[in-house]
């Protein structure tokens, strides 16, 4: 088994990390998984939170705000809604995810109302993380 696995990690606005990693620590919604090589294949939705990436130039750490994250033996695609290095978030960008959080739960139908009300909890965890 390989020590590394592929990792690419890309949002709309531009591809933000393409290199070896050995773990990928993902915040999926249905719970927090680890990706390493060997990793059987799977597709996640993930919530809001921290993307942390183990490679060989350390620890590199990215907020994402939700997307989907492709996990196999030999790769881990995560595919971000948003998604921006751990060192350059701000308060106005969690600000910002939070408004468009708040917008989204009210404009959910009853249906969507829970998978909304989480990811407004989930917003907030991440807030208080940042701080």
């Amino acid at each position: 088994m390989a020590d590394t696995m592929q990792f690419d990690l890309v949002s709309p606005e531009r591809m933000l990390a393409s290199y070896q990693a050995s773990e990928i620590r993902i915040p999926g919604v249905e719970g927090d998984m680890t990706a390493m090589p060997g990793h059987m294949p799977v597709i996640t939705t993930l919530r809001p939170g921290v993307l942390h990436v183990e490679g060989s130039e350390g620890t590199q750490e990215f907020v994402v705000s939700g997307g989907f994250a492709e996990i196999s033996a030999t790769a881990t695609s995560v595919l971000a809604e948003q998604a921006i290095p751990r060192a350059e978030v701000t308060r106005d960008f969690i600000d910002e995810l939070r408004r468009e959080a708040e917008a989204a739960h009210e404009a959910a139908e009853p249906h969507e109302k829970d998978a909304t009300a989480k990811a407004l909890s989930d917003l907030a965890q991440l807030a208080e993380d940042m701080v």
